[in-house]
C-alpha cells in the first residue's frame, strides 16, 4: 500500500520540482534541466531526483552543484505545495537511461548498416 503512495508522491514531486526549477530558481548555473523521474522511498524520507542536463560535462557538474545549493529552498517549496507530514530529503542524480538508449540505438543502426556476409 505504501508503494502506491510513494509512487503518487514521487509523480507529484516530479511535477512540482520541474515547475520550481523552471520558474523559481535564479541560479545561472542551472539551465536546460529536465526532471525525468523521482523515486521516493517507502517511508517517504528520501527522494532520488533523476535529471538530464543539456550541455557539456562542465555544465552538467555546475548544474548539479547549483541544484545541491538550492536543495533546502526546493524542499521547503515542495513542503508548501504538497501536504506531507515530513518533506523527503532530495538527492539529485543524472539520469543515464537516455544516454544509454542513444548508445544502444547507434549500435543497432551500425549493425544494420554493415554489409551482410554469408548470404
Amino acid at each position: 500500500m505504501s508503494n502506491v503512495r510513494a509512487h503518487r508522491v514521487g509523480e507529484q514531486m516530479k511535477k512540482e520540482l520541474s515547475d520550481i526549477i523552471m520558474r523559481e530558481l535564479k541560479d545561472p548555473r542551472i539551465s536546460f534541466v529536465t526532471v525525468t523521474g523521482v523515486d521516493v522511498t517507502g517511508d517517504l524520507q528520501q527522494a532520488k531526483v533523476y535529471i538530464t542536463v543539456l550541455g557539456s560535462d562542465e555544465q552538467k557538474e555546475a548544474t548539479l552543484l547549483g541544484l545541491s545549493k538550492a536543495k533546502g529552498f526546493m524542499r521547503s517549496e515542495i513542503g508548501k505545495r504538497i501536504r506531507l507530514r515530513k518533506t523527503p530529503e532530495l538527492i539529485f542524480e543524472f539520469d543515464q537511461s537516455i544516454e544509454y538508449g542513444n548508445r544502444i540505438e547507434s549500435l543497432l543502426s551500425k549493425i544494420n548498416q554493415e554489409p551482410k556476409t554469408g548470404e
